[in-house]
């Protein structure tokens, strides 16, 4: 059995960490989105897994190169990013037999691969994954008659949904798929919803109700939510370092990650929900609190952190405080209202003395904040924010 990880997204929405890394590398519980998802691969009857990769592919390339345990592992690439069902017709040619495929996005069980697998296999028809969640119409709402899909509606209107189930983003194929996307009339991007609008008029697309976990990734705020829920099924021992350094009188509260040499100095406080990657520094008397930090970040003495996520080699003055709690963020021209978001920082990022955060606040890479600044709203790459 094959399995297609659509993975080759850029994740405009999570800028600026996906400027410099392809967003299922993007780190939850300090392992890649991906990684989480190979993982939940290798415990079904997958043998071999094909990524579907695209922006900054390299990265994905250099951390799975041929193998995963005991995948095997290719890659095709998506040259120009038109949509999943674009992606998947990338992998035409290596596939002759029915295949799974899955978003490179989400994170699950493999209890629901098996399940879509299964029910392939029992039915001889294509398969479609759903859950349930809370707010159905933020994603592809799912009509349903018995088992059977009669119906596909992406992001309706909240007060007119047809149904709390949604596509869950794992499916089982046979080849019949690519002809259903090469259908689709485009205005230059192939989504496969699309194509599975069309394709349930002429096929049956049975549906495998799944209420495990299932965790997406689209906007910064998920980042938090799913590294917290991800932090919460882990035992500690298996996400604290042994190489890590933790000075006796410093406070660590499960649940943590700790990455590998990273150091948390005198009387720093990591309470829960808090990933250090590797190579960090945590400086005397921080307090950090829900919070992503990617590897090689600094952060110095006094400073106190809350729902903030910060890129690579990002350095933070002593006595920056970054406000956590809700605030309205503006996202591809589309306003979040009252989501959690302290702060998203960029990659290698200068920050002085004293800098304040405002909740919602998003600042670009390469960018540098003077000591005293007060920083709100987006700060675009390599922009210099100075006092008055």
């Amino acid at each position: 059995m094959k399995a297609i990880v659509l993975a080759a997204g850029k994740g405009q929405r999570l800028w600026p960490l996906t400027e410099n890394r392809p967003k299922p590398m993007l780190p939850v519980a300090n392992r890649p989105i991906l990684e989480h998802i190979v993982d939940a691969l290798m415990q079904t009857s997958v043998t071999e897994v094909i990524l579907v990769v695209g922006s900054n592919r390299d990265r994905i390339q250099s951390h799975f190169e041929d193998s995963y345990g005991h995948l095997d592992i290719s890659y095709v690439v998506q040259e120009s990013q038109l949509g999943t069902g674009h992606a998947l017709l990338q992998t035409e040619s290596y596939l002759g037999d029915s295949f799974v495929a899955l978003n490179g996005d989400r994170v699950i069980d493999a209890s629901v691969i098996d399940a879509v697998i299964e029910r392939q296999q029992e039915t001889d028809e294509p398969v479609m994954a759903i859950t349930r969640v809370g707010q159905p119409d933020r994603y592809g709402v799912v009509e349903l008659e018995g088992q059977t899909v009669i119906g596909l509606e992406e992001q309706p209107h909240p007060n007119h949904t047809k149904s709390d189930y949604i596509n869950a983003g794992v499916y089982a194929f046979d080849p019949e798929i690519f002809a259903a996307i090469r259908r689709i009339e485009t205005h230059g991007e192939q989504a496969l919803t699309n194509a599975l609008t069309t394709f349930i008029d002429d096929r049956r697309l049975e549906a495998v109700r799944y209420q495990g976990t299932w965790l997406d990734v689209s906007e910064p705020w998920d980042l938090l939510a799913v590294n917290n829920a991800l932090l919460g099924t882990e035992r500690s021992e298996d996400i604290i370092s042994e190489s890590a350094t933790i000075d006796t009188s410093a406070v660590v509260k499960n649940p943590v990650a700790i990455g590998e040499d990273t150091v948390i100095h005198p009387q720093a406080t990591v309470l829960g929900g808090v990933s250090l990657g590797d190579n960090v520094s945590i400086g005397a008397g921080a307090i950090l609190k829900n919070t992503i930090l990617l590897s090689d970040v600094t952060i110095n003495s006094g400073t106190v952190m809350t729902d903030c996520i910060v890129g690579a080699n990002t350095t933070l003055g002593p006595n920056t405080t970054v406000e956590g709690g809700r605030a309205d963020v503006v996202l591809s021209e589309t306003i979040h209202h009252d989501v959690t978001l302290g702060g998203l920082i960029g990659d290698n990022v200068a920050g002085g003395g004293n800098v304040t955060i405002t909740p919602g606040t998003i600042v670009g890479n390469n960018a540098t904040l003077d000591s005293g600044t007060y920083v709100s709203g987006r700060i675009e790459d390599s922009s210099h924010v100075q006092r008055g």
